[in-house]
């Protein structure tokens, strides 16, 4: 139950958010899901389940009601924050915005920090090696490939402005993109940044990392609570145990935790990298004591020179020439019986390549700690045997996943193979779970003190199972996790409306896309914010070339999506608006969620189709088979579900703030003309309609 000193001081917040927020207006959906969650953490639904999964929709103010109502509850508890989030522009909103005014509303101090994963700074011993700042040879062996000139001008860039202090070595306050290829060279990992050396306590990593512990609340996002899950929980985070978990944007966590359980490989790449590594291990294992390494070395060496052939060989194998749009995926999951045996193996040597390149990298760190050896030698053997051990994890990871047996219950994995966009000579080995829920279950709920997990956009067609199943969280009256969905406070049948136009084409007419350049200037308005949403890219530049020159004859201020960055196109738009001209933003699925364009910097948003993601890539058409497999519909069990949630967001875009007003128009007949069109159109905020027949 909920103690007083609890109920004190979420009163005591509550009661000074209306002396600190100009025009505060109380809201009745946000005192309940602060008393929600507040039960919820405190245990009076269930002792140990504590978890709430709650729909709040746009203005109810959902960041504020989970402050006020779990950090009084981990202060006098002793429990720790994690606020996760899916997007920099919450957490930057989080950081600049909330937790600067929640401090304010309350007596009791407390701290929060950002928490990056170590995916974000780079390592600089990695740094060092691959600019070739220590030529010994170290430096070709970190690329898969031959680098380009570019590429290690680029390194030494980094490398001048890092040991000059004018770059901290995280990527994000890097001014201009590092491209991926370079990254992954340079990125710190948990192998390679050894607290145990000197000049390790100082690297990008720990250095940001030295606060954490005194935090009160850290705020995260999905990928770094999902790699600190990884590693078994409170290893970059604090422990699960200890920690009450908040799932902003908590729709996306699935996604994230399926990208966590996935694992890619190369064939010829991979031999290439154990050919260097087959080379560098005599150098890495003299640091060592000769008698306790020298049978983890021919264990390493007799494992590489068995994968080198068997990889090289298996790209031999697979014939480009069969696969569909350069992929090849095993239907249900299945390998061939031969590729099943050679997966076993592979498996086999990869783990043991893998476990004694652990164990030689153990004995180095072993004689620093005991004196042995002096840092300034192991510091650089250290750095590069992380770069392998990252590798081998990686292999061992693919071809444990590779050789797991299909099982009766659940979903198979999705295997796939694809040919390399690095070398056409080259292949792509995949593997990635269907279903990941139980995953989370077993990693985070029921191990976590407590866990909020919040969206405006939770449910898909007015119901809460389609995310529950994907996310791992329990269904079972007995479990009594607590589901709410609060509508939002907007007037939407007055300040809206939702127009559906009588138009001649539905979206699958082969001339739709050329029907939609006709009929989209009758619904621009004129003097107005307008945000036009596309299906595709292709088809939001077939639209544009057409009505190119009809743009400049009404004066329209047309912008589209990747012609220009996303705040350059949204600094411009709120010039035009501000001098009323006409602004018109095409944009994408992308520009969907997230954009945020309160009172007259959108009046019109135009959706030309339903969102219907294809079942393209190798998951969506493995899951796909797997609901036909098991007697189900995919169409209606994925497709119209995950359409629903990406309507709801889309429509979003518009009334940001209570005193918004503006008009919706769907171009896409379906959502009257077809049955599950009423599902989509009944779970959408409550619009004034216009459907016109």
């Amino acid at each position: 139950m909920l103690s007083a000193n609890i109920q004190k001081a979420i009163k005591h917040s509550y009661q000074n958010l209306s002396q600190q927020l100009d025009g505060f207006i109380p809201r009745r959906a946000q005192n309940y899901l602060v008393a929600e969650i507040a039960k919820t953490l405190s245990g009076t639904y269930h002792k140990s389940n504590r978890m709430i999964v709650a729909e709040a929709g746009t203005g109810i103010g959902k960041s504020l009601a989970y402050l006020m109502a779990s950090v009084p509850f981990a202060q006098f508890g002793e429990k720790k924050i994690i606020i996760s989030t899916a997007t920099v522009a919450l957490q930057e909103q989080l950081i600049n915005k909330d937790m600067p005014l929640y401090r304010r509303l309350v007596e009791a101090p407390f701290t929060f920090l950002l928490a990056k994963g170590r995916q974000r700074y780079c390592c600089a011993e990695k740094l060092m090696l691959a600019s070739g700042g220590q030529q010994d040879g170290q430096q070709m062996a970190m690329f898969e490939n031959k680098p380009k000139q570019q590429d290690i001008k680029q390194l030494q860039d980094l490398y001048n402005a890092f040991s000059t202090q004018k770059w901290d070595g995280d990527r994000d306050s890097w001014p201009e993109t590092i491209p991926d290829d370079i990254w992954k060279i340079i990125v710190s990992d948990k192998h390679s940044c050894n607290n145990s050396m000197p000049s390790h306590r100082d690297c990008p990593f720990q250095k940001a990392r030295a606060d954490l512990d005194k935090a009160d609340i850290i705020i995260a996002n999905h990928s770094l609570v999902m790699a600190d899950a990884d590693l078994g929980g409170g290893v970059i985070l604090p422990e699960p145990e200890q920690s009450i978990y908040i799932f902003d944007e908590a729709h996306h966590l699935p996604n994230v935790a399926r990208e966590h359980a996935s694992a890619a490989a190369t064939l010829k790449g991979a031999a290439g990298w154990l050919e260097s590594l087959n080379k560098a291990v005599v150098k890495i294992a003299n640091l060592t004591d000769a008698k306790r390494s020298a049978r983890f070395r021919n264990e390493l060496q007799d494992a590489i020179q068995q994968l080198i052939p068997a990889l090289t060989q298996l790209s031999t194998r697979f014939n480009a020439n069969e696969f569909k749009e350069r992929i090849y995926r095993f239907e249900h999951g299945e390998l061939p019986t031969w590729l099943e045996e050679e997966s076993k193996s592979l498996k086999i040597l990869s783990k043991k390549a893998h476990q004694a390149m652990n164990k030689i990298a153990d004995l180095i760190s072993e004689r620093v700690k005991d004196g042995e050896l002096s840092s300034r030698l192991a510091e650089p053997a250290l750095s590069e045997s992380g770069f392998y051990l990252q590798r081998l994890e990686n292999l061992a990871k693919v071809w444990h996943l590779m050789a797991e047996p299909n099982h009766d219950k659940g979903a198979p994995l999705a295997r796939w193979i694809e040919v390399s966009p690095e070398r056409e000579d080259d292949f792509i080995i995949s593997v990635s779970p269907l279903e990941v829920g139980w995953q989370l279950d077993r990693q985070l709920w029921s191990r976590c003190a407590g866990a909020v997990l919040v969206s405006a956009t939770m449910r898909a067609l007015n119901s809460f199972q389609y995310f529950a199943i994907q996310a791992g969280v329990s269904l079972k009256a007995e479990d009594a996790t607590q589901f709410l969905a609060l509508a939002s406070p907007f007037d939407y049948k007055n300040n809206a409306e939702l127009l559906v136009p009588n138009i001649k084409f539905e979206p699958q007419h082969p001339d739709f896309t050329r029907y939609l350049g006709e009929i989209l200037p009758n619904y621009i308005q004129k003097n107005k914010a307008n945000l036009v949403l596309f299906s595709s890219y292709w088809q939001m530049n077939q639209v544009a070339e057409k009505l190119k020159a009809l743009a400049i004859k009404e004066k329209w201020n047309l912008q589209l999506q990747g012609k220009r960055s996303r705040t350059e196109i949204l600094n411009k738009h709120k010039a035009y608006c501000q001098f009323e001209q006409t602004s018109v933003i095409f944009g994408t699925g992308s520009f969907s969620e997230g954009l945020d364009l309160p009172g007259k910097l959108l009046e019109n948003l135009i959706i030309t189709k339903i969102p219907f993601g294809v079942p393209t890539s190798p998951v969506e058409e493995a899951h796909s088979e797997y609901i036909v497999q098991k007697g189900g519909n995919p169409f209606l069990q994925i497709s119209v579900p995950e359409a629903s949630k990406k309507l709801i967001q889309s429509v979003g875009r518009l009334l940001r703030k209570e005193q918004d007003s503006g008009r919706v128009v769907i171009l896409d007949r379906r959502i009257v003309t077809k049955r599950y069109g009423k599902s989509l159109l009944d779970a959408l905020p409550p619009f004034a309609r216009k459907i016109e027949y």
